[in-house]
């Protein structure tokens, strides 16, 4: 099968490739292509539906926004040259390039892509209130659309931005994949069938997806970028398998099938990384390994909302147990015999490092301390863990090595601990619905500010359709929360975000295991992909060069 997917894909890169010739006989194709291999597969190429890695890597390279993220997490122009917020953070106004046009398509006038005017992005950021059409309805709550319209073309080359009250986050939001300019027309052709027809105006355009085996981009001529004075992208196209065996993936990366491999779950790192986490000897002239911190906190949940009758009668509803657990096992440990190394132990709060309030000296999280678990458990009723009743940890496959690391220091003090393996899916579903008392999550952040974060644990988000899955409610918390929204001094609001931080450690409703990092195994031959803490995959400043 793996052989057949090969041939099918040299096959068809060598039809949509024109090849440059050395003779008239012996053609030698000259065009670079980018290849990389996707675990977890693709749903949509509709920007709407950005919400996974997966979407978000592929719709990164067709569609572009107002404004992107820099690799430092510095927010810059993009097809908005420059901005103003103005009424005291209340509007956001835009000024477009007048050089962006979307891709080539048959639905324009003679098949060319037309220019993006202030109108494209009224109808790209109406669509999002639809929740029937993206999941990034909740990020648009505060859209003023009482007394005029909260998006609004003020001519063809100014965009307008209404909001009901300053949300201090909201440039950043707009970074977020959700939010790039897609045509109307082309929308309103397709139908729902715009998910796999694409058209935006990134620096690749669309050429073809056979859902599951094969998905394709070539080089879009007519990019409005530069580097200096070199015309972007450099790559003549992307090439994306949808390989579910991660060895087989893997064996791809290492015979060069593909030009790079991402995640430490997507690696076989007894086979390539030292204990330490860096790359054997054996393998140092074949490929490079990019490491940088990740806006990723792993960590363990408690629902605690008594109100619950599962709570209710649950240990975990007292605090004491809850901070028992979180000083009764060694992260740093967990991190460099489970993880190699790769990442960093969570002994602050939820906030990770690369984000500007992260300060160890200021939020005093928890560390492998046994003296403080037994007074603790004390304190609770259960001397040395006597009485306390078992307590059940929900979790996936995946992470049953980690679960069961953890179960086993936690038994030296008498907290028994009772392992749940669920589907990924039932997992998330059951958490969502508050149906388990103990959980194992990550939460990466959608857009580079602490609010995302901590908006976890903000009260008035524990609806049915929220994300508050501990339930917690602290009134000092949520009255921190909504000054730090609209607060526009950095360094009063990283101190409101440090406090809540610290009240959450305090109340406990988790326990922080590590602060992931981002890890890409990349090919020597491939030059400019860089990394940043979202994650996020360009590729429009790279090259691939011949060795």
């Amino acid at each position: 099968m793996k052989t057949i997917l090969h041939y099918s894909l040299f096959i068809l890169i060598s039809i949509f490739i024109t090849a440059c010739t050395s003779d008239e006989k012996h053609p030698v194709d000259t065009r670079t292509v980018f290849k990389y291999n996707d675990l977890a597969g693709i749903s949509s190429l509709d920007p709407a539906a950005a919400k996974t890695f997966e979407n978000i890597w592929a719709v990164n390279q067709l569609y572009n926004g107002l404004v992107e993220m820099s690799d430092s997490l510095v927010i810059k122009p993009s097809i908005a040259s420059s901005w103003e917020i103005i009424n005291n953070g209340k509007t956001y106004l835009f000024h477009l390039r007048n050089d962006v046009f979307f891709h080539d398509h048959e639905f324009f006038s003679e098949g060319k892509g037309r220019k993006v005017i202030a109108s494209d992005f009224v109808y790209s950021f109406t669509r999002l209130l639809d929740a029937k059409v993206s999941s990034a309805t909740s990020l648009l709550s505060n859209i003023n659309t009482s007394s005029k319209p909260g998006f609004e073309a003020i001519n063809d080359s100014t965009f307008a931005i209404h909001l009901e009250k300053p949300f201090t986050p909201f440039l950043g939001i707009l970074t977020m994949k959700y939010f790039s300019v897609i045509p109307k027309e082309v929308v309103d052709r397709t139908g729902e069938d715009f998910r796999r027809n694409p058209v935006g105006t990134g620096p690749f355009q669309f050429k073809m997806w056979e859902e599951g085996s094969r998905l394709v981009f070539v080089k879009n001529e007519n990019y409005f970028e530069f580097e200096g004075t070199n015309h972007l992208p450099y790559l003549d196209a992307v090439s994306v398998s949808f390989i579910k065996s991660k060895e087989t993936s893997f064996l791809d990366f290492l015979q060069q099938n593909v030009d790079m491999v991402s995640g430490i779950d997507a690696i076989n790192t007894d086979e390539v990384l030292t204990p330490e986490g860096t790359i054997k000897d054996s393998y140092k002239d074949k490929f490079t390994m990019q490491t940088q911190p990740f806006l990723k906190t792993d960590y363990l949940g408690f629902l605690i909302d008594e109100k619950l009758p599962s709570v209710k009668n649950s240990p975990t509803k007292i605090k004491a147990i809850r901070q028992a657990i979180n000083y009764g096992f060694d992260r740093k440990k967990m991190v460099k015999y489970l993880r190699k190394n790769l990442g960093k132990a969570a002994t602050a709060g939820f906030i990770p490092p690369g984000l500007p309030s992260f300060d160890e000296s200021k939020v005093k999280g928890y560390d492998y301390n046994p003296e403080k678990v037994k007074e603790l458990l004390f304190l609770a009723g259960f001397p040395n863990g006597k009485g306390l009743p078992e307590i059940t940890l929900a979790t996936t496959e995946q992470y049953l090595e980690l679960a069961e690391y953890i179960q086993s220091q936690l038994t030296e003090f008498g907290i028994k601990i009772k392992i749940d393996v669920q589907k990924a899916t039932v997992l998330s579903e059951n958490i969502a619905n508050a149906k388990i008392n103990f959980f194992r999550k990550s939460w990466v952040g959608d857009y580079p500010d602490e609010e995302n974060f901590l908006s976890l644990f903000y009260s008035k988000n524990w609806s049915p359709d929220g994300f508050n899955y501990t339930h917690y409610n602290n009134p000092q918390y949520d009255i921190l929360y909504e000054k730090a929204k609209n607060e526009l001094n950095d360094s009063i609001r990283y101190s409101y975000y440090q406090q809540m931080d610290q009240l959450l450690i305090d109340n406990a409703p988790i326990v922080p295991l590590y602060y992931d990092q981002v890890v890409r195994l990349v090919h020597k031959n491939i030059q400019g992909l860089t990394s940043n803490p979202m994650n996020l995959l360009s590729l429009k400043k790279v090259k691939k060069v011949n060795q």
